[in-house]
């Protein structure tokens, strides 16, 4: 889903048409990114328009970071070997 809001804000529907799930399930994976920052709602009458909070990753991205750090210093060890 995110891939699919990276390229442009959609709705509910237009996400559920993509995927094989049902609106309701397409709902509430887009909430579970709302609240962690990911993407955000702009509401427009009946509808929401979800679109990817690229803020959101700063955190995300800077837990993946510490990741690579270990990685590399594990590979820093074994070359030191």
């Amino acid at each position: 889903m995110l891939l699919a809001l990276r390229s442009r804000p959609q709705s509910v529907g237009a996400l559920a048409r993509r995927f094989p799930v049902s609106r309701p399930a397409v709902s509430r994976h887009l909430r579970v990114l709302e609240q962690a920052g990911l993407v955000t709602a702009e509401h427009q009458g009946t509808r929401s328009l979800y679109t990817v909070r690229v803020a959101g990753f700063t955190t995300v991205r800077a837990f993946m970071d510490q990741f690579w750090d270990t990685a590399l210093e594990r590979l820093q060890q074994l070359a030191k070997q």
